[in-house]
């Protein structure tokens, strides 16, 4: 069980976070995650893949292991084929009308959106299995990403999900880099491009585990952000929860 004084700072920063972004007021909320083997496998493993289903369920996962009930979530297909529309112009996407969230996705929805009621666009990215998707391309695409909410009339909301260091599924399970996932958070939050691209697959996996290609995620929501810098809200290394939580912000201009 994770340390009550620790997991709870954790929880609050995440009520903290919802607050943000129920006084935002969006339409809806992209959530870009990695997910892990629940949708995508070897004989289909797209770059980028982006929702544009009527609804999803989850979780995939066993509730009672989860301690989340299994619920529906709202999509919104019309903006979702809409945002697609304008992404592809600049960068190619794979896009599905069925789809299973698992925790990487219901975790954070769990805590951001407690009532399922805003409509949720779920995009993955390839953290998964190599060939990976290049970190210059997710930056192309958090790019691409915004200047299609941009076009739209709706708010929309954007969220990063996925963990830094972490090595989930073997023997290293609850490892955690902090100083690695430290260093890494202070060129997010600051939104240092060159530095966030300049990561090797090699340095990644020797430093933060197969875990650490999730790093994607944020740099695409960077680049969605570019010019901008954030809040890191909390971080803290929870080996129960095998990775460094992380709760951030970033102010849009």
């Amino acid at each position: 069980m994770a340390d009550p004084v620790v997991r709870d700072a954790f929880y609050e920063s995440y009520d903290r976070m919802r607050e943000q972004l129920e006084a935002a007021r969006p339409d809806a909320l992209i959530v870009v995650g990695a997910e892990h083997f629940a949708n995508f496998f070897m004989n289909n493993m797209p770059a980028f893949c982006v929702g544009m289903a009527d609804h999803y369920e989850g979780p995939i996962e066993d509730p009672d292991w989860i301690g989340i009930k299994p619920t529906r979530v709202p999509g919104a297909p019309d903006l979702s084929r809409r945002l697609i529309e304008n992404v592809m112009q600049d960068v190619d996407v794979a896009w599905a009308q069925e789809w299973k969230f698992d925790h990487g996705i219901i975790v954070p929805l769990n805590f951001l959106t407690p009532r399922y009621d805003l409509p949720v666009i779920p995009i993955n990215i390839n953290c998964q299995e190599a060939p990976l998707t290049p970190l210059h391309r997710c930056w192309t695409f958090g790019r691409a990403l915004r200047r299609a909410c941009d076009a739209m009339d709706e708010r929309i909301a954007l969220v990063g999900t996925g963990g830094i260091s972490h090595w989930p599924c073997t023997p290293d399970s609850g490892v955690i880099n902090e100083e690695w996932d430290r260093d890494f958070l202070d060129k997010f939050i600051n939104n240092r491009k060159d530095e966030l691209l300049a990561y090797t697959d090699e340095e990644v996996y020797r430093d933060a585990g197969h875990g650490g290609f999730e790093i994607r995620t944020f740099i695409t929501v960077a680049a969605a952000t570019e010019g901008s810098t954030g809040d890191l809200m909390y971080y803290a290394p929870i080996p129960i929860f095998a990775v460094g939580c992380t709760v951030a912000t970033m102010a849009v201009a």
